[in-house]
């Protein structure tokens, strides 16, 4: 079933958890819009985003009036909605209990071991070593993972577990972390940007200018 009206992304450009979303929607060819949310200015803190999320989080997806926030949680049901069955989400018991796995990693390590590390750089704070160590961590396993395989979970085709990990990983350099040390990584990062419609994850905040208008 394909929606008659575009899908609302409730993001904040620089979020790997917003752009996760973006890129599900983007891959599955979804009309969508984007609706900036500056965390800077304190609208996440709005009645009116509260509204959509009492936890003052982005990413929120609305479609066609289900308010979905979460990013994994939102990555499970456009596949289960708009592509049930396909290669995007395992059907096996083994298969979805690895993808499980990944989405564990991505909020245990990939939070706090690289979008925490980025999020102070980009924001001119020290990069807290022991962070960063959990993203060292986390990248020798994915690197360790992905010999002789192309995707996370193996296979022909990528699924949500690369979906999930991808777009902080892309920026791992900003955590202190070049992937110039992680060849598998970083090959599989280029076959991920490649996909059709990949989105662009900012790399700056906004300008002073952006924050005030």
């Amino acid at each position: 079933m394909f929606p008659t009206t575009p899908l609302q992304l409730y993001r904040m450009p620089i979020s790997g958890h917003c752009h996760r979303v973006e890129l599900m929607l983007s891959l599955l060819g979804l009309p969508y819009e984007l609706i900036e949310v500056n965390l800077l200015r304190g609208e996440h803190q709005r009645a009116e985003f509260l509204a959509l999320n009492p936890l003052g989080q982005v990413p929120v997806l609305v479609d066609a009036g289900q308010v979905l926030s979460d990013s994994n949680g939102i990555l499970v049901y456009l596949v289960q909605r708009y592509a049930p069955g396909s290669a995007w989400l395992p059907q096996d018991a083994v298969g979805q209990a690895q993808l499980q796995r990944w989405f564990s990693l991505a909020a245990g390590f990939l939070a706090p071991g690289i979008a925490g590390p980025r999020f102070a750089t980009l924001t001119g704070r020290a990069v807290n070593e022991v962070a960063q160590a959990t993203g060292k961590r986390l990248l020798a396993f994915m690197e360790e993972e992905l010999q002789g395989r192309a995707w996370l979970l193996g296979g022909t085709a990528p699924s949500l577990a690369d979906v999930a990990m991808v777009s902080y990983t892309s920026q791992a350099h900003l955590a202190g972390l070049p992937l110039d040390a992680y060849p598998r990584i970083a090959a599989w990062v280029a076959r991920m940007q490649v996909l059709p419609g990949y989105p662009v994850l900012a790399d700056q905040l906004p300008t002073a200018e952006q924050v005030t208008a």
